[in-house]
């Protein structure tokens, strides 16, 4: 965001607010201006509140010991019945990092695991509760010993407010699977987030917030915690072929009791993939069979599920509902907890799946079973290219990749897991090259992303932005299902993203793509059919 930008917003608050009735809020002394040490009549505002309760944050926090709020009401007689609030003073100490701070730093850390330390702890942003500053970038280093890796866990975030991508926010969280920042962007953080997770690849993880923006959010708080690897067999010593998990003999005398269990752990760092199979398959599963089955990946992994096989009982003359009958579950971990994604029943073949982080959990209910019930065949991948088959990926985001018309002329893009759903909680972006003298087209021969336009957060939509430049919040959303659409864009750049929240699935988009010269740009307009043509800053029918 350059200065001019930040002015402007900050002018917007301001003209907004200081036409009526208002709110200042002073939480930081005067101890650097030109009067004496607390709040005074030197003293700058931190904030200014107006408007309804939906426009005033849930908690208002002082950047030391004090805070002076300053009502001021306009000239013009109003029904505006004011604020009520509480107001608590809390231990400073509960909020300090358990890292060791670097000398003559504001705000960079590390944090070392060492024997007979305690192997978590706590992190958070400069002034936590209390907004951070501008102008900051704090750096905490994690170093675990050689055969640990470190868990973290974002409980929670809020840095500015909305769904924009990550790419036009000047306030950020990046996350490097590495001790330096040209290692591999794990996650980017940015918006408000709750309850993320992510595991390292490896003993070393350099966590980077960087704020430049005059709209300073609340922070984010986070904890740590030094990981031994596991060492033992992802798919249990029972079974005869790695990869493939096969429970039949593990059953044992089991089957023809009463129940049966079978319970399973995937970590990528043993395998990148197998089958997953009920008990049993093919043949018929035993009743009152219940499994339950964990994938663990880690660094910048998603879990891809692909279905090979499904068939499983249905109960004659039922309505079509999963919890009467044998049944699959798909959980994902949404706002640090555990959320059921789908649940999968019959005969009907579920499209691939892909997980929101680095973790994915199936239940498996098979209450009745038949002779005619197979049951199910999963082929497994943790996947680091989010299962998007072109392109190249950068290393600098977490799932963003490059289409140079030097490397080729045209192809084909798709979004994350296509065409099965796409991944919750993801932002990816395709970057578009052309030479000097071309432009870029893109002809999507399928579109279906959730959503109602105009594609906003209110409506909890996801999205799909198009724009000639790098950073750009202005341009329009799209979303919902489409029959077809044609894009061009106005220079020899484009740039594509795609952002999912965490609420609902769809089957993302397939897109053809060619870099053509200005001369050919006609062979390429639609006829009178009817169908979406945009033409960047332009919009054509």
């Amino acid at each position: 965001m350059t200065s001019s930008e930040k002015f402007k917003n900050l002018k917007q608050i301001l003209t907004r607010c200081t036409h009526g009735d208002f709110l200042k809020v002073y939480s930081e002394g005067g101890t650097h201006g030109p009067g004496p040490p607390g709040i005074n009549e030197y003293s700058a505002w931190s904030r200014i509140l107006c408007g309804n309760r939906a426009d005033a944050p849930p908690a208002l926090y002082s950047h030391g010991p004090l805070m002076v709020l300053e009502l001021q009401s306009g000239g013009k007689a109003s029904n505006a019945s004011g604020f009520i609030g509480t107001y608590r003073f809390i231990d400073r100490r509960n909020f300090e990092t358990d890292g060791v701070k670097v000398a003559e730093t504001l705000c960079d850390y590390v944090f070392t695991s060492q024997p007979n330390k305690p192997a978590h702890g706590r992190l958070y942003s400069p002034r936590y509760p209390s907004s951070y500053p501008s102008n900051v970038r704090c750096s905490y280093h994690f170093n675990a010993r050689k055969n640990e890796r470190i868990k973290l866990i974002f409980e929670e975030s809020y840095l500015q407010k909305g769904d924009e991508s990550c790419l036009n926010r000047a306030d950020i969280i990046k996350v490097f699977d590495g001790k330096v920042s040209t290692a591999p962007v794990i996650a980017m953080l940015c918006n408000e987030i709750v309850g993320y997770e992510i595991l390292s690849t490896g003993p070393e993880l350099l966590v980077q917030f960087t704020a430049n923006s005059n709209t300073h959010g609340q922070g984010f708080k986070a904890s740590y915690q030094f990981l031994m690897e596991d060492n033992s067999s992802a798919d249990g010593e029972s079974n005869k072929k790695p990869g493939v998990i096969d429970v039949s003999s593990a059953l044992g005398p089991a089957v023809s009791a009463a129940t049966s269990s079978c319970h399973q752990i995937f970590r990528s760092d043993k395998s990148s993939g197998g089958k997953l199979i009920s008990p049993l398959y093919p043949s018929p599963y035993p009743p009152k069979t219940q499994c339950h089955y964990d994938f663990l990946a880690r660094g910048r992994e998603r879990v891809r599920l692909v279905f090979e096989d499904f068939s499983l009982q249905r109960v004659t003359g039922s309505i079509i509902d999963c919890e009467s009958m044998d049944s699959l579950d798909v959980f994902l971990y949404v706002d640090g907890r555990l959320e059921k994604m789908a649940s999968y029943c019959g005969n009907d073949v579920p499209k691939p799946l892909m997980s929101n982080g680095p973790k994915l959990s199936i239940e498996f209910r098979g209450i009745y079973s038949s002779r005619y019930s197979r049951g199910f065949k999963i082929s497994y991948y943790f996947v680091q290219d989010y299962a998007i088959a072109t392109g190249k990926q950068l290393l600098e985001f977490p799932c963003a990749f490059v289409y140079n018309s030097t490397e080729q002329r045209k192809g084909v893009m798709t979004s994350p897991n296509h065409p099965g759903l796409y991944p919750r909680d993801t932002e990816c972006n395709y970057f578009f090259y052309g030479r000097k003298d071309e432009i870029v087209h893109l002809h999507f021969t399928h579109f279906d992303v959730e959503g109602v336009v105009p594609c906003e957060a209110i409506s909890a939509s996801d999205y799909v932005q198009f724009t000639s430049k790098m950073i750009d919040k202005n341009s329009p959303r799209h979303c919902g299902q489409l029959r077809e659409l044609r894009i061009a864009s106005e220079s020899n750049f484009l740039r594509v993203t795609f952002r999912s929240n965490d609420r609902l699935d769809g089957t993302g988009f397939k897109a053809e793509y060619i870099f053509l010269k200005d001369s050919e740009m006609q062979s390429i307009k639609p006829d009178s059919s009817g169908e979406d043509f945009i033409l960047l800053n332009k919009t054509c029918s």
